[in-house]
């Protein structure tokens, strides 16, 4: 009897593992359900060139998240490691380029950087008595500040031996995964095995217990949140070296990722729980949504609401599962999760619907959002550096409009001014074999490997409003931003007759539409040294920020008597700060040409604009990207005329 039982369980052993494994853990199960969603909805998901995407795609997070978990799993919260991996990346940059230091005691400082900042970190949660929120909030400003400052707001090449971690190994391997893997062994081991793990679930399940126990609390947070910062230091380094520059902006938000993973991995906020291969599965759930909402044609502003809806059911799956393990466990008479325990159905059927409703609710949202093929055999992707600009909004909309007309099926995916993000949607593309491609890169020199990867699959790239560095295009789609910007100056000085003082609310540090404006414009101002820059300062191409910015600066320069804004959000923002002095005593121009801008002109509170036409841009884009594919000649620059937009002529735009 005893036999046949033992061999019973025997047989049972390998259904029964697989079912403790994937019902055990919500994450892995959200994981699972995800993956066959995603590969029943889309056939170019599940191949191994995807998949690969996927692994690179989580990298970066993956790393950053390590580092989060120790500080998690201390109760803690650090909300700095974006920041610190931009900063390290630039120190490496930096240091080996400008500075002439040797490329590996460059990639040492860029590693004493992260510790610092942890360490910096750490010392003021323990010693400084600052909430970990406040302190790493802190930080996130104070590094991207000096990122900033370091790089003078602009992308600083990265060494080429140091740029091989972006690559390949074999032409397939990518090596962000190896450095991702590495990590999360060494995360495990570290969480596992040593002393300063174990302090860490201490500290975090009842830290006057653990000081009490014996152990240096504050020691033990300082050392936890320098290793946070090593991990941010190593992930920086990994994103620049995919995208072949230090970028000053990088890494803007992913310490919200980070924390997202770590808490769909089973960790608490609370602290005393946590684990490496949770982390790990929450790191490739965001990237699994991400690469197959992409290739699902999904639009880019329902992939934030699906991401979220996704996020709260794993985290409340996993959430109700404990409670349900819990309860079952309390219950009298059987062994927790055994066959016939007083509960043990319902916690099974409670993990069953679950994960059955994180299943049914995902499918059916992507299959409700899923643009779907619009019937033609030419499909063509479309990233674009922002959706959050009406110039850009309206680039789509022309370039939809177009598609639509000639029948090609057109996906559309938003960047949000991240390099890296950009980096991610030209690999899907590239994955899922479109004809061809259009990009409006947020930096020319970061988009470089993604248009590489793309042309050596022989898929031509249309590069729309700015070009490719270091990569070949089919044609370049685009307005002369520098010209844009001397057309700008010739028009603010003309009007205040050569003479005055004026401001430049500048866009988006490190961003190369920021960068040729100003430079137009301070190249044309020259020309009329009776008029006076008494200030210069960034707005990030936002009308709030613009408002607030002018406000200010209209306290420390009351007799400013001219404004030029790189956009027409921040001139909004001005006009608005200026009040009634907008187009009277003060005269302000914008750029883009956006309906809002063009609205101002004609009322009056804005002098003028430089017209860009987006929707022309987005519209002769597609035809390119339609020529291209079938293989016909393109000119190799197709420019879009840009005009000053006065209240003399706004009729002939508007």
């Amino acid at each position: 009897m005893a036999t046949e039982t033992a061999r019973s369980d025997t047989g049972a052993g390998g259904v029964s593992v697989i079912r403790r494994v994937l019902l055990d853990n919500g994450a892995l199960s959200a994981l699972v359900v995800l993956v066959v969603a995603m590969s029943l909805l889309s056939g170019d998901f599940l191949t191994t060139q995807n998949l690969l995407n996927v692994g690179v795609q989580a990298a970066v997070t993956a790393i950053l998240a390590f580092g989060v978990t120790f500080v998690i799993v201390s109760a803690g919260i650090d909300l700095s490691v974006g920041s610190v991996a931009a900063l390290s990346a630039t120190v490496l940059a930096w240091s080996a380029t400008s500075a002439g230091v040797p490329v590996v005691l460059a990639v040492v400082l860029a590693i004493l950087t992260g510790i610092a900042c942890g360490f910096v970190n750490g010392a003021l949660v323990s010693y400084g008595k600052l909430p970990p929120f406040i302190a790493t909030l802190a930080m996130l400003s104070i590094a991207r500040g000096l990122s900033l400052v370091i790089s003078q707001g602009s992308p600083i090449a990265f060494p080429d031996s140091v740029s091989r971690l972006g690559d390949t190994l074999g032409g397939w391997l990518p090596v962000p995964v190896l450095v991702m893997i590495a990590m999360g062994l060494v995360t495990a081991l570290v969480l596992g095995r040593t002393f300063i793990g174990r302090s860490m679930y201490a500290i975090g399940g009842n830290e006057e217990a653990a000081r009490l126990s014996g152990l240096r609390v504050k020691r033990q947070k300082i050392v936890i949140y320098a290793l946070s910062g090593l991990f941010a230091a190593v992930a920086g380094i990994v994103l620049a070296s995919r995208l072949v520059s230090a970028q000053p902006q990088a890494a803007q938000g992913y310490e919200l990722d980070a924390i997202a993973a770590v808490v769909i991995g089973g960790a608490s906020l609370a602290g005393g729980v946590g684990k490496a291969s949770g982390t790990l599965i929450g790191a490739l759930i965001l990237a699994v949504l991400r690469n197959g909402l992409n290739l699902l044609s999904v639009s880019a502003f329902w992939q934030q609401v699906v991401i979220g809806v996704v996020i709260a059911l794993a985290v409340l799956l996993d959430t109700l599962r404990r409670k349900a393990g819990s309860g079952a466990a309390s219950s009298a008479g059987a062994a927790p999760g055994a066959p016939g325990a007083p509960g043990s159905g319902r916690r099974n059927a409670l993990k069953f619907g679950g994960a059955a409703l994180c299943a049914v609710i995902v499918v059916g949202a992507v299959s409700l959002l899923n643009s779907g093929s619009s019937g033609g055999t030419t499909k063509v992707g479309m990233s674009l550096s922002t959706l959050n600009n009406p110039f850009f909004v309206q680039m789509k909309e022309g370039a939809q409009a177009e598609a639509e007309k000639a029948g090609v099926d057109l996906t559309v995916t938003d960047a949000q001014n991240d390099a890296s993000q950009q980096a991610n949607q030209l690999q899907n593309f590239t994955s899922s074999g479109v004809s061809s491609i259009i990009v409006n890169p947020v930096d020319s020199d970061a988009v470089g490997p993604g248009v590489r990867s793309a042309n050596k699959a022989d898929i031509p790239v249309v590069a729309a409003d700015r070009g490719v560095n270091k990569a070949e295009t089919a044609t370049l789609v685009a307005s002369d931003n520098v010209a844009g910007g001397r057309l700008a100056a010739d028009a603010l000085a003309d009007k205040l007759g050569g003479k005055g003082s004026i401001v430049i609310l500048q866009g988006t540090a490190g961003t190369s539409a920021s960068r040729e404006r100003g430079a137009g414009f301070a190249e044309g101002i020259k020309a009329y040294p009776g008029i006076k820059v008494v200030a210069k300062q960034p707005a990030d191409f936002d009308r709030t920020k613009g408002l607030d910015v002018m406000t200010n600066l209209i306290q420390s320069h009351p007799g400013v008597t001219g404004v030029f804004a790189e956009n027409d959000e921040m001139a909004l923002g001005a006009v608005k700060a200026l009040g009634s002095k907008a187009g009277t005593s003060v005269s302000v121009v914008g750029f883009d040409g956006t309906p809002d801008g063009l609205t101002a002109v004609e009322a009056g509170t804005l002098y003028a604009s430089v017209a860009q036409q987006p929707a022309e841009l987005g519209r002769i884009a597609v035809r390119n990207a339609i020529k291209a594919a079938k293989d016909e000649k393109v000119e190799d620059t197709v420019k879009v005329p840009v005009k000053v937009v006065t209240r003399k002529n706004v009729v002939d735009f508007s």
